[in-house]
């Protein structure tokens, strides 16, 4: 039986952030990620954080397993327990942010054609809405038939909502993409990952400062490295290269 992931008493504040330092190991801990998957590992999580507005304080990305400390944003909106119950309450977010916010965070994940088709399908919610609402003021339709319309308009944006601002839709988004693409590059099947993904929550100051060099030091004490500023699939590597 899954153990539930213990989240921060605070998770719903609606304006203190969350800091995790987040765990995964390669299934049987095999060394399967050389330079090419570190580099792509390195490049999804990069398009996750833009998606999800989640932020990558420190990073380590090893043979077999990696490291990221990442700080969680507050919920966009009144979060609710279950899947389910998300689906349910995305209407109260939906408007929490902006078109310009939120389709520059699609546009870190998804194809430019795709995320025209998401926009071309606001633009005609919001037309449909704004006519329901018409007829509504007119008595022509009923409050329930106006409803419709609005969860329409609604599920536009809520369908990708959910996943921003979340530690389990960030692991999860990340994971899976990278699994899909190894197991597409290697001609294999099944899961790529240990189990689910560890996290630990790092209050901030002094303990996620402390925990950030723990991770960067890790090809280190790994002997991988004398210094870390020369592993390049580190955040220390990373900001003494430039990045």
């Amino acid at each position: 039986m899954r153990k539930s992931r213990w989240l921060a008493p605070w998770k719903d504040d609606p304006q203190k952030p969350v800091i995790y330092h987040v765990v995964s190991r390669i299934v049987d801990r095999r060394f399967v990620l050389g330079d090419e998957e570190r580099e792509h590992f390195k490049m999804l999580m990069r398009m996750y954080e833009n998606f999800s507005g989640c932020r990558v304080l420190s990073y380590c990305i090893m043979s077999n397993h990696f490291h990221i400390l990442l700080e969680v944003p507050p919920q966009l909106g009144e979060e609710a327990g279950s899947r389910g119950e998300k689906e349910m309450n995305e209407a109260s977010r939906v408007e929490t942010i902006s078109d310009e916010e939120f389709f520059k965070r699609l546009d870190g994940l998804y194809s430019p054609v795709y995320v025209d088709g998401v926009r071309e399908e606001l633009r005609a919610e919001r037309g449909y809405e704004k006519e329901a609402l018409r007829a509504l003021n007119l008595g022509k339709i009923s409050q329930e038939a106006y409803e419709v319309a609005y969860e329409r308009l609604q599920n536009v944006k809520g369908r990708f909502l959910y996943r921003m601002h979340d530690l389990s839709e960030f692991m999860k988004g990340l994971l899976q993409r990278f699994t899909s693409w190894f197991n597409r590059m290697n001609g294999r099947k099944g899961t790529l990952w240990e189990d689910r993904f560890k996290s630990v929550i790092v209050e901030d100051g002094t303990a996620s400062r402390t925990m950030a060099a723990y991770i960067d030091l890790n090809p280190v004490r790994a002997g991988m490295v004398d210094d870390p500023a020369d592993y390049r699939w580190s955040s220390y590597g990373e900001a003494a290269a430039g990045g």
